[in-house]
């Protein structure tokens, strides 16, 4: 009996204004992998800010509520309406 191939990890693209970023879904985590997709499919990420953002190391975006948010508002808690339960993986840590 074969083995079914392992599932090719997802690559999606971001195109920002200041060019474009490449991003890795795991198949360790199918459930935030899949929402990602699904929220990106329906354009929920249009037009949203990176809202958090330290040099070198990393950014955090995809609140809704940054789509016309004023300069200095508090961002980072806006969502899609629900939450996903954790699947967090020792493999990355």
């Amino acid at each position: 009996m074969q083995k079914p191939d392992k599932q090719a990890e997802k690559i999606v693209l971001i195109s920002t204004n200041l060019g474009n970023i490449k991003v890795k879904l795991y198949n360790e985590t199918p459930k935030h992998r899949d929402n990602f997709i699904k929220l990106a499919k329906e354009g929920f990420f249009n037009n949203t800010l990176f809202h958090r953002v330290i040099k070198n190391f990393m950014i955090q975006g995809g609140d809704p509520d940054s789509k016309n948010a004023k300069p200095g508002a508090m961002l980072g808690n806006g969502g899609p309406g629900y939450t996903i339960p954790a699947e967090i993986s020792p493999k990355f840590s």
